[in-house]
């Protein structure tokens, strides 16, 4: 069995343990167009050249021929076979031999840290993941496909990075002692560097209520990489009152709903039954679903069945510009616990919900219908108080000379019309969309290195 169906077999065995699993997105190949600054593959003819102060691996599919080729100062070149390189004097694309060297894009500019750049390998249609854990979790399998060359940065030296197992060139690394020496070894530093840590432990998540993701502490780099290219600033969202669920970045527009769970609860089930008796309808079908296990702080006379610190939150997020569809679910739900709460092992449940869409004229289905009787009613009373107090005192003010007042006629144009600061509310962000999937590949490989002898380091 060759590493590509090792790897398969590896991840059905994942889906049946409840393990989790991550799965590297960007690669650092040679002929994916976007590694190049032209963002296409260099034509034939062409100069290359590779930062000269970068190490890079660099996996080569096809034949390729280049008038010059300037390489790195440490790095390999992996061949899969029929690929290779050779010299051609002139090129038939004129525009190719007379234009800018093709550049290699910087390889360091892939981040562990960046939601972006991972795919979760078991996230069933409708469903998605909070930004922090999107990220591999410390109960997460992490695969590097075998069909790719990659580099990774491991990030500042804040907190050693821990996953529950990493897969890399074709190996499962399950122990520590293992997983340090690759890392040492020259084909772990051509794909991870930085100053920071990574290490594995045996730590797959065995609880049915879920396991808490354990992203907390690096959250802010997940952000920060994450938001680096909108400048560090979460965009506008589409409603007021927006929402801002633990492990997201910025805020969102839906519901979240808080489950206290007790013993019984399993919480693949309850995606299973989110899914398939509620995620179906045609009323929800533009909503993104969100279910983990989150910590939060303890409650007074909590009952003592739930286990403390923890909840299960489920987030509601409108992908389109807010149509109410949370707001539903979120009650639907509410019916759900209240009537087969105790057979699903769930103890409580709470909503959360965000506002109107900015723009629109009514707060209409935000609040709870007390909530809105209520305020009507304390508008009009202070509607009616003010009806009653406003004549008088204008007229006592006026007969005092501390106000005056002119006919609509003798007015000097001036706008009548008065700006309300209430309705200038900032709000947030979409969720960013899924990467797609890497390419399998089952080719052979062989390689070629490219050392400077000033950098070289003897192998442990």
């Amino acid at each position: 069995m060759g590493a590509l169906g090792r790897l398969l077999l590896w991840l059905r065995l994942c889906a049946l343990t409840r393990a989790a699993y991550k799965i590297w997105v960007p690669n650092t190949d040679f002929d994916a167009a976007e590694n190049w600054s032209q963002n296409r593959t260099p034509c034939a003819g062409a100069a290359v050249e590779f930062p000269a102060d970068k190490m890079v691996s660099v996996l080569v599919r096809e034949d390729h021929h280049f008038l010059d080729m300037l390489l790195p100062l440490d790095g390999e070149f992996v061949l899969a076979s029929g690929a290779g390189f050779s010299v051609a004097d002139t090129s038939s694309d004129l525009d190719c031999s007379a234009g800018a060297p093709a550049l290699f894009l910087d390889p360091d500019r892939f981040s562990w840290h960046d939601p972006l750049l991972w795919r979760a390998g078991d996230v069933a249609h409708g469903f998605f993941s909070v930004d922090a854990e999107r990220v591999p979790c410390r109960h997460d399998d992490v695969v590097f496909p075998a069909d790719s060359s990659f580099r990774v940065g491991l990030g500042p030296r804040a907190r050693p990075l821990r996953v529950s197992s990493v897969w890399a060139l074709g190996q499962k690394f399950t122990r520590d002692e293992d997983l340090a020496a690759f890392l040492a070894s020259r084909a772990g530093r051509l794909r991870f560097h930085g100053p920071g840590a990574l290490s594995v432990g045996p730590e797959a998540c065995v609880d049915p209520s879920g396991c808490v993701c354990g992203n907390t502490e690096v959250q802010p780099w997940i952000c920060a990489a994450l938001l680096q290219p909108l400048g560090g600033h979460c965009p506008q969202a589409a409603c007021h009152d927006a929402l801002r669920p633990e492990g997201q970045c910025c805020d969102l527009c839906g519901a979240i709903v808080s489950l206290t769970h007790g013993p019984a609860f399993d919480l693949e089930q309850y995606r299973a039954r989110l899914l398939h008796n509620f995620l179906t309808l045609a009323q929800y079908q533009e909503l993104q679903v969100a279910v983990s296990k989150v910590p939060r702080p303890p409650r007074p006379r909590e009952a003592t069945r739930a286990e403390a610190g923890t909840e299960i939150q489920v987030v509601l997020l409108e992908t389109r510009s807010e149509t109410g569809g949370a707001g539903r679910l979120a009650r639907a739900l509410l019916a759900d616990v209240a009537e087969h709460g105790e057979a699903l092992g769930i103890l409580s449940a709470t909503v959360q919900e965000s506002g109107a869409p900015i723009g629109a004229g009514s707060a209409a289905g935000l609040h709870r219908p007390g909530s809105l009787a209520g305020l009507a009613g304390g508008v009009a009373g202070a509607l009616c108080l003010l009806l009653l107090v406003l004549p008088a005192g204008a007229l006592w003010l006026h007969r005092t000379g501390r106000l005056r007042w002119r006919r609509l006629d003798e007015a000097s144009g001036a706008p009548l019309g008065f700006h309300n600061p209430v309705f200038d509310v900032a709000g947030s962000s979409e969720q960013p969309p899924q990467p797609p999937a890497p390419q399998a590949d089952t080719k052979s490989f062989s390689q070629i290195y490219f050392v400077n002898p000033l950098f070289a380091e003897a192998e442990a």
